[in-house]
């Protein structure tokens, strides 16, 4: 018979025996796995919002704030009130000076009336100073007539030459009045366009004014919950000073970090589960909104697969708005949970992230 082995050499074979067999069942179990494990992956992160500033649009005195830090609030609700004393005073000089434009075109136009009048005058001179010439001309053509014939002195043909000469002078003078009556009229008109310019300069301002007064009663963009008051009235706050932040609801999202060997297999719309560490008995159904081009963590040197590895992309999970609407006093930002992903569009979820919501 053979000597029996040491028993310090057979714990060693035991041992090598037994990580033999774990790793050949590993194996087996790996070959053998329906794959349900690497279709879902997941990492940790917190649960944010969409926040907003209601701020001055300029500088001035905060006169009331109507809000207060988690009230819900609605889109066009007025949260503050800033102060518009030198607005209104703004407002009251600006009508009073459109008032004294207006009148000035209502004198502008007469001014037009008037010298349109002139100019009908001038023009009426023209015509009879015309006249006179024609028959000055015809008179004298007579007087030529008849001086050939020795039917008349000279000294009268002398005068109807004078009479034709007075006659074209008077004309030509006319004429130039009609000119002068003209250019008085266009600078009439130019006055009326000037002044109605300035009627309609002042408009705008008024109306300008009047959207600096409303924009002073400071109103929410959307629906949401005030999350900060930070001013109190009686501040005086710059232009862009904050009065108040809230946070939009209806935009609620996870944001988590999954490796660049699993990101690229994640496309914008991918099925998501939100689980809360707060609560966990719930799975909340989610999308993949944002998937970030740019690697996080990234090392200064990337020279190894392992170091690859290391590269994280952010990934936004967002929760269904209308989900959301229906239970937006349970809405919390900040509670840190799980987000999963199913990078196999086909493979079902797991049983323990079967979508579940509070009734």
């Amino acid at each position: 018979m053979p000597a029996p082995l040491p028993r310090k050499k057979i714990i060693p074979a035991v041992a090598i025996v037994l990580v033999v067999a774990l790793l050949a069942w590993f194996g087996w179990k790996k070959l053998h796995s329906d794959g349900s494990e690497q279709a879902v992956v997941g990492g940790n992160g917190r649960i944010e919002a969409t926040e907003i500033d209601v701020a001055t649009k300029f500088a001035g005195r905060v006169v009331d704030v109507f809000a207060n830090e988690g009230d819900f609030v609605s889109a066009g609700q007025v949260l503050a009130q800033m102060q518009v004393d030198t607005l209104k005073a703004q407002r009251d000089e600006a009508v009073a000076q459109k008032q004294q434009a207006m009148t000035n075109v209502a004198s502008a136009q007469a001014q037009v009336k008037m010298r349109e009048s002139d100019l009908a005058a001038a023009q009426a001179v023209v015509v009879q100073r015309a006249s006179e010439l024609d028959n000055a001309r015809r008179r004298l053509a007579r007087s030529q007539t008849l001086s050939t014939e020795g039917a008349t002195s000279i000294q009268q043909l002398d005068d109807d030459r004078a009479a034709v000469r007075n006659g074209e002078a008077a004309l030509a003078a006319a004429q130039a009045q009609v000119k002068a009556a003209e250019s008085a009229v266009a600078a009439a008109k130019a006055q009326v366009t000037g002044a109605q310019a300035t009627v309609e300069a002042l408009t705008a301002t008024i109306a300008r004014i009047d959207v600096d007064i409303a924009d002073s009663k400071l109103k929410a963009p959307r629906d949401g919950r005030v999350q900060y008051r930070v001013a109190q009235p009686g501040e005086v706050l710059g232009a862009g000073g904050k009065v108040l932040n809230m946070v939009d609801l209806s935009d609620v999202y996870m944001t988590f970090f999954l490796p660049e060997t699993i990101v690229g297999r994640v496309p914008l719309g991918t099925e998501a589960r939100i689980v809360l560490d707060a609560l966990p008995g719930y799975v909340i159904p989610a999308k993949v909104s944002y998937v970030s081009s740019v690697a996080q963590f990234t090392p200064k040197t990337v020279e190894t697969a392992v170091e690859r590895q290391k590269l994280m992309f952010r990934v936004k999970a967002r929760i269904d708005p209308e989900l959301l609407r229906k239970h937006l006093q349970q809405v919390k930002t900040g509670l840190p949970g799980m987000a999963w992903v199913k990078i196999d569009a086909q493979a079902p979820w797991p049983q323990n992230l079967t979508a579940k919501v509070p009734e």
